[in-house]
């Protein structure tokens, strides 16, 4: 008998699942709220780390041929290099380099991995019941319940079905920063990819392969805060005079193509990511600031972990979801940890403090591997196992 799954969210971390799932054998469900899967105005970087685990069933290849590779580095908002990078330092030590890519491409590359019924959209679900040995799990959905083997919850930051098997733990704490992502038409003068760090403030831009730039923007803000001109006025305050290319993106933004959002992240690790016959992947499970820009690619490693445990448990997820939290929690709560830390750093705004920063960094620089890849060590070198 064919074995059953039910995904509920169709963002980047619920379709891994559901295409590596299928891919071993499973039959999918994927439901979605939105009307449709195709997000709006936003790249998303995949470390090696995210490659290979897509490499697992088949999507790596298609993912690298709609992406650009990056050669840029950390600067100033007066244009001052305080590192560089480039592809071949990045493949020596990780074994690959760092691909962007805009998430509705993405997200194409992976639904194209399922059956063309699998993805129902406007479709909020809900959790019934997380089974048990002795039952299947239940999902109660507009068009009614559905049961399976196994649910995964792949809900968001502010997941109902966390909520649900963990009523009363701690919900994810705003890290005190607010992010703009937009895509804009690439200016006309040439520029490298760049991530660059002001006082409170930091700006990266990265060209996707298409001809447009991914540009997100960073600033310490009170959780809620709304700016009443707009948010490209916004923008253009903090902003408008630091180095180029920011200036002409600024210049080029849709005032409606831009995102806002407040960053949350977990404060308190889950006891599990799993409960009865559910699975938690992705934000709904390991929340992170996006300082590392491992957000994704842990929810990427999440559903191909989660696909290849069921299939050493024969299918049976009783078995495998204990070996799934075995293996995902320590490492996604480090990377919490780690991506935390590095948010510190971007939020000190006093002119002593961004001045000690800056001296660090030159130093670490100059003393070995860049900051941009140490940063990365034992996380984008990670591997699948056999």
């Amino acid at each position: 008998m064919e074995n059953r799954a039910v995904v509920i969210g169709g963002g980047i971390g619920g379709l891994t699942a559901a295409a590596a799932l299928h891919h071993t054998g499973w039959n999918v469900t994927v439901l979605e709220r939105a009307a449709a899967l195709r997000p709006a105005g936003a790249g998303i970087a995949l470390a090696p780390n995210a490659q290979r685990a897509l490499d697992t069933f088949g999507a790596g290849d298609a993912v690298r041929a709609r992406s650009a590779w990056q050669t840029g580095g950390l600067r100033l908002p007066g244009g001052r290099w305080l590192s560089r990078t480039d592809n071949d330092a990045a493949a020596r030590r990780f074994g690959g380099p760092v691909v962007v890519l805009h998430r509705a491409d993405l997200v194409d590359l992976l639904a194209d991995r399922l059956p063309g019924d699998a993805v129902r959209t406007t479709s909020a679900a809900a959790l019934a019941d997380p089974g048990a040995a002795d039952r299947p799990a239940r999902v109660t959905t507009p068009d009614g319940d559905l049961e399976a083997d196994l649910v995964v919850a792949a809900d968001g930051i502010h997941s109902a079905v966390r909520t649900a098997l963990f009523p009363g733990h701690p919900a994810p704490g705003y890290t005190g920063i607010t992010v703009w992502r937009l895509v804009v038409p690439r200016p006309a003068t040439p520029f490298p990819a760049h991530e660059t760090w002001g006082r409170g403030r930091l700006w990266g831009t990265m060209p996707l392969h298409d001809g447009r730039v991914y540009a997100y923007a960073q600033a310490n803000a009170p959780a809620g805060a709304r700016s009443p001109d707009g948010e490209l006025a916004e923008l253009r305050r903090l902003f408008g005079d630091w180095h180029h290319p920011v200036p002409g993106i600024l210049a080029g933004a849709d005032p409606d193509g831009i995102l806002r959002n407040d960053v949350h992240a977990a404060t308190v690790p889950l006891p599990a990511y799993h409960h009865g016959r559910v699975a938690l992947l992705g934000d709904a499970a390991h929340p992170m600031a996006p300082n590392l820009g491992q957000g994704g690619c842990q929810a990427v490693e999440d559903g191909v972990v989660l696909a290849r445990t069921l299939v050493r448990a024969d299918g049976d997820p009783l078995r495998a979801l204990p070996e799934y939290t075995r293996q995902r929690l320590p490492r996604t709560m480090d990377v919490v940890r780690r991506s935390a830390a590095v948010n510190r750093m971007t939020r000190l705004s006093s002119p002593l403090a961004c001045g000690l920063r800056t001296a660090a960094l030159l130093t670490v620089n100059r003393l070995g591997p860049r900051i941009a890849l140490r940063s990365l060590d034992g996380i984008a070198d990670w591997k699948p196992s056999a």
